[in-house]
């Protein structure tokens, strides 16, 4: 027998079959790496390639079949618009190759001027994206290619209204949208119906958080009227867990639910949004979204309520919230006095007419939406961008935080633990990374778009760990006793034993070895015991000068000395030979 659920335009079983007999017609081979069902009706998976782990998605549901189709969905979603690759550089044969994102991305060369060239965005989109007239061609090289030579990859999007086909810079994708409003379903209307109840999702959310709007709560006569939903929540409050429903419709204006459970054993509480045009389905993903992942002992990692405003409606917070949902909101979401009247809303009807009813709302508030469709791996999927609602991270990103920001320095850092640069050198890239403005707290990892193995001294390395390497091969000890200190500090609860117990005896070797009244040989054997002798024999050579760049190895921008990057690029490249395959508008 087959199991129909609202929203989806296919059963589940033919869902869950059609995309596992295609994932695996491609090449990829997907296990379901762990379950959870923490309550009744509230079910969520981990998938994951078994050749890439870096690929994975999560996947949530009523029932055991409806979360395994929302993760296989969401893998697909992921596969289509690339985002497994997001953040890494591709190297450069596929930089160099017939097309790096797709066939039907336009490349756009640097002018001499290095302004936007002319047939890239439109005027809505320079207005937003540039209001100030700061922004410049380099700004907009893709970190996936980095091959400025070739210029500015754009992807065709359509603009709902006149179809007009709007190419917009990946880099622009990538740096301000992630994955906000991608989806991936059984047909075109389907997931579109998702996706645009996902921007809608997170932009309402963002509004009642900066706005710390008071919600009016969904009465029990609604309530009864889904009686899983309910038993759901009856278990949670049973745990000791106070749950509060509230329509986040804004007075039925948009699409949305909000349910917030509190942690009365330490006093913290977290939001969950969900949205689509049928009421029933908004809720059910909403409660869902709450444990995706967690079991019950893992609801005591939020934050208390806050009355500070300024921080609940700090863009940093709200970000955090799109990540992993852990960020502040305001105890005025609870007011008795709600700031809008509930409204028992529904808009259900065909993935058609839903699609229709959301565009309809977009239209409402002149507010442009940019498609663009993705069927080259046989299932339907799409990434929308809505200027001024889908955004993650704000404009100003594109200037203070873009992610090719790394793409000059890639190189140099790569070689760094095989060359032979003197201290001048050294200190020259120590002062680059000041004046660039880079974090300390920055990964060298994403700022440079690799790969390492998880446990490697490239997987955990910082900024401010990479200026104390450089500090101390280059003569500075002071500054790298900062930096070692400041490592230790910041670093060392991702460390293995091995690099931790090197750091601490490394700050202790420099604090000596820095005391113009104690002569270190009186020291060593004490060191000796406390740290191990490899250990003190590693640090005082780094001292010395006689090794630099502890844990490091050398490699090029080749990247073969990253296995996992490997994986991650020959994962893309089935990516890219189904596009190959596929017919292109």
């Amino acid at each position: 027998m087959k199991t129909f659920i609202p929203s989806k335009d296919a059963a589940l079983e033919d869902s869950i079959s059609r995309f596992q007999d295609k994932l695996q017609a491609l090449g990829f081979n997907i296990e379901e790496a762990s379950w959870l069902n923490p309550v009744p009706h509230v079910w969520s998976v981990h998938i994951r390639d078994k050749d890439c782990p870096l690929c994975f998605t999560n996947g949530k549901g009523a029932t055991k079949k409806a979360a395994l189709a929302s993760a296989l969905g969401e893998y697909f979603e992921r596969l289509a618009t690339n985002y497994f690759f997001a953040d890494f550089y591709l190297g450069r044969n596929i930089a160099e190759g017939d097309f790096v994102h797709y066939p039907n991305e336009k490349w756009f060369p640097l002018p001499a001027d290095n302004g936007l060239p002319a047939g890239l965005l439109d005027d809505y989109t320079r207005g937003f994206y540039d209001p100030e007239g700061a922004l410049t061609a380099d700004m907009l090289i893709d970190l996936q290619s980095g091959n400025e030579e070739r210029g500015i990859c754009a992807l065709p999007f359509e603009r709902q209204g006149d179809n007009q086909t709007i190419y917009i810079p990946m880099n622009i994708v990538g740096n301000l949208y992630v994955s906000n409003g991608m989806s991936a379903g059984n047909t075109k209307t389907e997931a579109r119906t998702q996706g645009l109840s996902e921007v809608f999702e997170r932009a309402i959310k963002n509004r009642i958080i900066s706005e710390r709007i008071s919600l009016p709560q969904i009465p029990d006569e609604v309530m009864a009227r889904y009686p899983h939903i309910q038993e759901s929540i009856a278990t949670l409050e049973a745990e000791g867990f106070p749950i509060f429903a509230y329509d986040a419709s804004l007075g039925g204006r948009f699409p949305v639910i909000c349910v917030v459970l509190f942690n009365p054993a330490n006093s913290t509480c977290f939001a969950s949004f969900g949205a689509h045009p049928r009421f029933a389905v908004a809720l059910e993903r909403t409660v869902t979204e709450l444990l995706q992942g967690r079991s019950l002992k893992d609801l005591d990692v939020f934050v208390p309520p806050s009355f500070d405003d300024d921080e609940v409606a700090d863009h940093h917070n709200l970000e955090t919230h799109f990540i992993d949902s852990s960020g502040l909101i305001s105890w005025d979401l609870f007011r008795e006095q709600a700031d809008y009247d509930f409204a028992d809303w529904d808009f259900s009807g065909s993935s058609e007419e839903e699609f229709n009813h959301l565009m309809a709302i977009f239209n409402e508030l002149e507010q442009p939406v940019y498609i663009a469709d993705y069927e080259h791996l046989g299932v339907y999927a799409c990434r929308i961008l809505v200027p001024g609602m889908s955004d993650i991270y704000p404009v100003e990103d594109l200037e203070l935080a873009n992610n090719n920001m790394g793409a000059g320095l890639r190189a140099t850092l790569l070689s760094l633990p095989g060359s032979d640069a003197d201290g001048e050198q050294l200190m020259g890239l120590y002062d680059r990374l000041e004046e660039e403005g880079l974090d300390d707290f920055t990964r060298v990892r994403e700022l440079i778009g690799i790969a390492p193995n998880k446990g490697t001294a490239w997987h955990t390395l910082r900024v401010g760990e990479l200026k104390c390497m450089l500090a101390l091969a280059a003569g500075e000890l002071e500054t790298a006793l900062d930096y070692a200190d400041w490592t230790l500090s910041f670093n060392a609860s991702v460390f293995t034993e091995e690099r931790a117990r090197y750091y601490r005896c490394l700050k202790a070797s420099l604090e000596l070895h820095l005391s113009e009244d104690r002569e270190p040989a009186q020291y060593r054997a004490a060191f000796d015991r406390m740290f191990g002798e490899n250990t003190v024999a590693e640090a005082w050579a780094q001292i010395d000068g006689s090794a630099r760049f502890h844990g490091l190895t050398a490699a090029d921008e080749s990247l073969t000395d990253f296995a996992a990057h490997q994986a991650l690029l020959a994962t893309y490249e089935k990516l890219q030979k189904a596009k190959r395959e596929a017919s292109w508008k």
